[in-house]
């Protein structure tokens, strides 16, 4: 039997999808069990966004656990002074009082801007970084809070606002897409977060069950969701977004137990802010991956499937 194109391989459907919808990617994917992975540029360094929002997460249940901090502590959040976004505590008009939890989970389930600044408030950026650093995430730093970044885009941006966003030239200048110059990780270094997570390595049982409950709780169905329109599939994740570009790591958890790490970093070509193929093609993509993850043939993708026995 002749051996089937190079392009049948996973690594191929993957960056073929990826060119198709008009983006550069980054991938890996991991089951969580096994160890078993498959990469598209996964030690690539990349900018976090939101997805760093995950780290912080991590690090305010760790402070919990370690007795620093109570999670039904109370946080003020002032009408004025609000950190940029559409979404949450950033889009609300009115002073507002709730506990720190409930501010996590805002920050998880519709990315609240606001609600990340709260939490950064009580843990600090350093102690974020000591959290990567401490489950081994080498590739991972934080060097800005999320006001910061959006402040940068804007000072970048100058004074054409949001509509300069579309200039290719306002958009080689902005600091917020370079990995060098802000938050950043890899989808490699990612991943080995979610594996620790739902191994409760990165707290102790009852923390990181709280962790996974809030990345199940995310609203947001059009990136890594969308690759796994059934019922008996749970998706659980955190989603980043800047100017072109489009990210989501989470967990796939399917009937028969098996539960795949997944993290999808891109870039568009184009600028434009609505790109429905862009987004979709995080679900294609970790879906071809985690497929080739539970086919005994790497080079098939469909359905969900039972598990491959050991």
């Amino acid at each position: 039997m002749t051996e089937p194109p190079a392009r049948t391989h996973p690594r191929d459907r993957i960056r073929a999808a990826f060119a198709e919808a008009g983006v550069t990617g980054w991938l890996h994917a991991v089951d969580i069990d096994s160890g078993a992975q498959i990469d598209v540029g996964a030690d690539q360094p990349v900018v976090t966004a939101s997805v760093h929002k995950l780290p912080l997460l991590v690090t305010l249940h760790q402070h919990a656990e370690a007795g620093h901090l109570a999670l039904t502590d109370q946080a003020d959040a002032p009408a004025e002074g609000r950190t940029a976004g559409p979404t949450g505590l950033s889009a609300m008009l009115d002073p507002a009082r709730l506990s720190l939890r409930d501010a996590a989970y805002l920050m998880m389930a519709v990315s609240d801007n606001t609600a990340a600044e709260l939490l950064l408030e009580r843990v600090g950026l350093d102690a974020v970084n000591d959290t990567t650093e401490r489950l081994g995430l080498t590739r991972t730093h934080a060097v800005q809070t999320f006001r910061e970044f959006i402040a940068g885009i804007r000072e970048d941006a100058g004074h054409g606002g949001s509509q300069a966003l579309a200039d290719p030239q306002v958009l080689a200048r902005l600091r917020a897409l370079d990995p060098a110059r802000t938050n950043r990780s890899t989808a490699r270094d990612m991943t080995r977060l979610l594996g620790a997570i739902w191994r409760d390595e990165a707290c102790g049982p009852e923390h990181s069950a709280a962790v996974r409950r809030l990345l199940g709780l995310q609203v947001w169905p059009h990136r890594l969701a969308s690759g796994f329109p059934f019922d008996e599939v749970h998706v659980a994740g955190k989603t980043g977004s800047a100017p072109t570009l489009r990210n989501e790591v989470g967990v796939i958890e399917y009937p028969d137990r098996g539960r795949y790490a997944v993290a999808v970093f891109t870039r568009a070509a184009s600028p434009a802010a609505a790109l429905p193929a862009a987004d979709a093609v995080i679900g294609t993509a970790a879906r071809l991956a985690i497929d080739a993850l539970r086919s005994p043939d790497p080079r098939s993708a469909g359905g969900p499937r039972k598990r491959p026995s050991s």
